[in-house]
């Protein structure tokens, strides 16, 4: 199996201040084709923008709004990051914010092999992320082609020109499960109606407004299981401040994380605002409210995974299952290095 041995060339969290004016932010190392920004020190939304629906047209998971134009947002992409306006909730004068980019495969094109021809798909097979740009056409067990080789392991859709809840379904729940991304609620059973199967070349859709209304137009985020890169898993907390190891493979970069039997916000945490352990500042997906700052030791990122430092019904409650998402900061074991030779932790 092939390591992806600098996982930033795919993925990355840059920090930035605002300064209320126009500003580059750089550092990404590459150029990102999907950026979703917070503002930490205050509550606003969550502001996502992706290259096939183009910049200035944000969404926002804390909500179900349709997809809105802002001029001062995000205004363009670049080889190392990407350009801001003046709006408050992605450059406002002094406010602090973080950035999640990834990339993908630029504006990509059409992918005929579903019976619905996207707009836009844009896969990078050797991360395996894929944008997925279609307008639903309401035909039970229609199709759309995510170009990426293997079948997606973690799906994200959302209707992007009407009121619809965020549909997140993944492998390990199983893809008769759902859940919202903009909501606390625990996962429910479908018979079909949302994501219904994935295979190596196709996402199989039913016939819910969330994923496939006959007049709707969509965005598609899949993520497929990377060896030293992506993984999406699930645990059992235990309740207790010596808590639960999750082996992800790899040093995370990124993780969010949510309750599967039960309500609980999507945790977000990364390296970049928490460098050193205790992981602490979290974020959330859900909800417009600033960081999370408090001194609970919450989290460690360890050389191999996550390792839960507090009992909270969040991530960590006895007996409760839980979802998560991890993207790498290091592979466990480079591609030239010995097996018995791994990374350090923090």
């Amino acid at each position: 199996m092939s390591i992806i041995d600098k996982p930033s060339n795919h993925f990355n969290t840059v920090l930035y201040t605002g300064n209320g004016s126009t500003q580059t932010i750089s550092g990404a190392g590459f150029q990102p084709d999907f950026t979703w920004i917070k503002h930490r020190d205050g509550a606003t939304a969550h502001m996502l923008f992706d290259i096939l629906r183009g910049a200035l047209y944000r969404l926002s998971t804390n909500n179900t709004n349709s997809q809105a134009s802002a001029a001062n947002t995000l205004t363009s992409w670049n080889s190392d990051g990407f350009a801001l306006g003046s709006e408050n909730d992605t450059n406002g004068g002094s406010r602090t914010f973080v950035s999640w980019n990834w990339k993908a495969n630029g504006q990509g094109s059409s992918n005929t092999a579903g019976t619905i021809n996207t707009t836009y798909t844009s896969a990078n097979t050797t991360a395996g992320f894929s944008l997925i740009r279609y307008n639903g056409n309401g035909s039970n067990n229609a199709t759309i082609g995510h170009g990426l080789g293997v079948a997606p392991n973690f799906i994200i859709v959302r209707r992007t020109d009407g009121n619809e809840n965020w549909v997140v379904q993944n492998s390990v729940s199983g893809f008769s499960k759902y859940m919202y991304l903009d909501v606390t609620n625990a996962e429910n059973s479908h018979s079909g109606d949302f994501v219904a199967s994935v295979s190596d070349t196709l996402i199989t859709l039913g016939t819910n407004g969330g994923v496939n209304n006959g007049s709707g137009q969509y965005i598609c985020y899949a993520f497929a299981n990377k060896n030293s890169f992506f993984k999406v898993g699930s645990y059992t907390g235990n309740g207790s401040a010596n808590g639960t190891f999750v082996n992800t493979g790899f040093s995370p970069a990124f993780m969010m994380i949510k309750k599967t039997n039960g309500t609980s916000v999507w945790t977000m945490i990364d390296n970049k605002r928490n460098p050193i352990n205790y992981v602490r500042r979290r974020l959330f997906a859900n909800d417009s409210a600033a960081e999370n700052t408090d001194d609970n030791d919450d989290f460690d990122f360890l050389s191999n995974g996550l390792k839960s430092r507090r009992a909270a019904g969040d991530w960590n409650s006895s007996g409760d299952t839980f979802i998560y998402i991890a993207f790498a900061q290091n592979p466990f074991v480079t591609s030239t290095s010995n097996a018995s030779i791994p990374c350090t932790a923090r």
